[in-house]
């Protein structure tokens, strides 16, 4: 006989963010406001964490659970909604047993002993599409590719074995233009490594290239950026300690003693081209975007001045104060020896999960999309103009709030910013939510087109685009207009 399944009354288990536990479809959402754009067809998939079981633990945090992936799929001027668990190792054997068993976030060591060896993935970060191929990512194993029209879990790859870590990131970048896929994976080889490895593949899923490295300590490095000749990786000081997840404590720990370290390493060379920068201990979760000016490379970043993770302590057991995030210019001299780092705020408004017109990723760029945090708890869409240093934005109102922002062109060849923001949208005083279409170019005017999801779309952390010629072929077929 199993026991009864209980949560615990903590605040992360309440209102908005009571665990949802359910799949659900919804075929032709209810537009309440505005027209969908013409030619608008193709899918929107986003992943999210929610709770199976509980865990038996009152220290979980937000970034843990199951894996939900999302579909919002155009088609035909209506929008399906279907979201599905993502049926990785773990959630299989939590499905038999008919309760949670698996402890505290990341930490192998306080499991049920009934899943020691099984994979701790949940497949809960974000959907990647590429080659026809559609999954779901955690950056602490590999992927597990998913059914594009019925959102089934395939099961967990290796890239045709391409993959020699024991992890893939949560971030890739795809390029819609070229069809390549950049990825990497940290802790590469086990819990509290020191390696890295990244890798480079074409448009026919074969590996291009792959350099393999060390960090200068076991560190949380959960985004990257990309310029055409170098890739970007900070390693912030929140650091794996073996012994400690051994004994049952933190995954991470915050070590504001610790330098930041950043990588610059050559996007088809080798290590031994690797530059290294180095600064004043301080942190990010979110990468905007990275390009290079001449000899110097600019990472636009949301800049932590502390901790960006505070649930994660220091070594010594003291919880930080939160700090706000601001969109932040690190720039990196390649002539400079010294390999200091020099640092710009862009913005003064506190700002979180940058995104930008994918087909600009790497190259120098005009528009980026965050979320911007108010006082009163909700959030609004925000559009950043770098040329002319200004913010749009638009709010659904107090006490909501909107999820991460996913850019579209209004055309495969359309100038950069021209098109969509497609935004979820937490309706909390509802307790449902809504999916808005945003004109990229007028973000302050409100929604184009507004559709009503009767159900509460909990959490969703990132996604992808996918039009519908891509569904069909594999590639984006993306253009990227002349300057």
């Amino acid at each position: 006989m199993v026991e009864p399944v209980r949560f615990p009354e903590i605040e992360l288990y309440a209102g908005w963010g009571e665990p949802m536990r359910t799949e659900c479809e919804i075929r032709g959402l209810e537009l309440i406001q505005g027209d969908i754009p013409a030619g608008l067809e193709g899918a929107l998939y986003r992943v999210g964490a929610d709770r199976q079981y509980p865990s038996g633990r009152t220290d979980d945090i937000f970034i843990d659970g199951e894996g939900m992936i999302h579909m919002f799929r155009f088609k035909d001027n209506q929008v399906d909604y279907v979201s599905r668990w993502v049926e990785t190792e773990r959630f299989k054997r939590q499905k038999i047993a008919r309760r949670g068993l698996f402890g505290r976030y990341r930490n192998r060591y306080t499991n049920d002993p009934s899943v020691a060896g099984v994979h701790m993935g949940t497949g809960n970060t974000t959907a990647m599409f590429h080659a026809g191929h559609l999954y779901a990512l955690k950056e602490d194993d590999l992927p597990y590719e998913i059914d594009p029209e019925t959102l089934a879990t395939r099961g967990r790859v290796d890239f045709d074995g391409a993959l020699r870590s024991v992890s893939f990131t949560a971030h890739p970048k795809v390029d819609p233009v070229t069809d390549e896929l950049l990825g990497f994976s940290y802790q590469a080889r086990g819990d509290a490594t020191r390696d890295i490895v990244f890798y480079l593949f074409g448009p026919d899923r074969q590996l291009v290239n792959e350099v393999w490295f060390e960090m200068p300590y076991a560190a949380c490095v959960h985004d990257f950026a990309i310029t055409d000749e170098w890739i970007v990786f900070p390693f912030f000081p929140l650091i794996t300690d073996l012994e400690v997840i051994k004994a049952g404590g933190p995954y991470y720990q915050w070590h504001p003693d610790k330098e930041i370290h950043v990588a610059l390493v050559p996007r088809r060379g080798t290590a031994k081209d690797i530059r290294w920068f180095r600064g004043p201990a301080a942190s990010a979760g979110h990468m905007m975007n990275a390009f290079r000016d001449g000899s110097t490379i600019h990472l636009d970043v949301c800049f932590y001045e502390g901790n960006c993770f505070p649930f994660f302590p220091t070594p010594q057991g003291e919880t930080t104060a939160p700090v706000p995030p601001f969109l932040t210019r690190l720039s990196f001299d390649l002539n400079d020896r010294e390999g200091r780092i020099t640092k710009r705020r862009l913005l003064d408004v506190s700002c979180e999960m940058p995104r930008t017109d994918d087909r600009y990723q790497g190259l120098p760029y005009r528009y980026g999309y965050v979320i911007c945090r108010s006082a009163d708890g909700s959030s609004a869409t925000g559009c950043f103009d770098f040329q002319t240093g200004t913010l749009a934005r638009w709010s659904p109102g107090p006490g909501d709030g909107v999820q991460e922002a996913q850019f579209v062109p209004r055309t495969p060849e359309s100038a950069e910013g021209d098109g969509w923001l497609l935004v979820p949208v937490s309706r909390v005083s509802k307790m449902r939510s809504d999916l808005v279409i945003l004109d990229a170019r007028n973000v302050s005017a409100g929604p184009v087109a507004t559709l009503k999801l009767p159900v509460r779309v909990r959490s969703t952390f990132h996604g992808t685009w996918v039009p519908e010629s891509a569904l069909r072929t594999g590639r984006f077929g993306y253009k990227r207009a002349q300057a």
